[in-house]
């Protein structure tokens, strides 16, 4: 089975088909305030010029059903990523809306119930994968901080289904990330950027090739 690895926080046309070029299977859009928050109209723009076998996500906090299935819509979405405070119904509502062919994850963050968390998650057959990231004070995500992998491999990461891993990735560490937690998935956003919301093409590039090599 061959690791999933997803450039989030794309911005433009020319960082989404960057990533795809490198190899990634998935690039996300960020639709919650962020230094990479993009607008529906800036997606559905950007999309129709992606390969069709790339895989679009996008990435909701705060957003209703009827934003989240108005965007997947207007945008040709493929999935979507879902933080912790969309209710536990959201994954089977999506799911009846759109079918299968919706990649529906849900977020965990790394703290003292992220077991708990993703073990309940794993319960819902509506969800594809869990998504386990660090968080700050002010910061859901994209946050360029790692969390403990050493911990989270005997606890979040010890058979919860599909896991991936995100959260202070970047083309040095990625390797040993993939080496402690074997993960299903990797994603990275700040850790691939020359500037908030801007893709240094080097370091897609060589994340996606580390990500690979350490993966086989």
């Amino acid at each position: 089975m061959s690791l999933w690895i997803k450039i989030c926080g794309n911005t433009s046309l020319a960082d989404a088909q960057l990533a795809a070029e490198a190899g990634a299977d998935a690039v996300g859009f960020v639709f919650a305030p962020s230094p990479r928050q993009v607008t529906a109209e800036q997606v559905a723009a950007i999309v129709p010029h992606l390969p069709a076998q790339l895989e679009k996500i996008g990435v909701f906090v705060y957003a209703s059903f009827d934003e989240i299935a108005s965007t997947v819509r207007a945008c040709g979405l493929t999935g979507v990523q879902l933080h912790s405070d969309a209710g536990p119904d959201m994954p089977a509502q999506l799911r009846a809306a759109f079918g299968p062919a919706l990649r529906i994850l849900r977020v965990v963050h790394f703290g003292p119930d992220a077991a708990e968390q993703a073990a309940e998650l794993a319960r819902d057959a509506h969800i594809d994968g869990i998504l386990v990231d660090s968080r700050t004070a002010n910061a859901v995500g994209g946050t360029g901080i790692a969390f403990d992998w050493s911990e989270a491999r005997t606890t979040i990461f010890s058979g919860n289904g599909k896991l991936v891993v995100a959260g202070g990735l970047n083309p040095e560490n990625v390797a040993e990330a993939i080496a402690t937690l074997a993960p299903w998935g990797v994603d990275v956003a700040s850790g691939v950027e020359s500037a908030p919301g801007r893709k240094d093409p080097a370091k897609v590039r060589q994340f996606v090739a580390n990500a690979r090599a350490a993966s086989r």
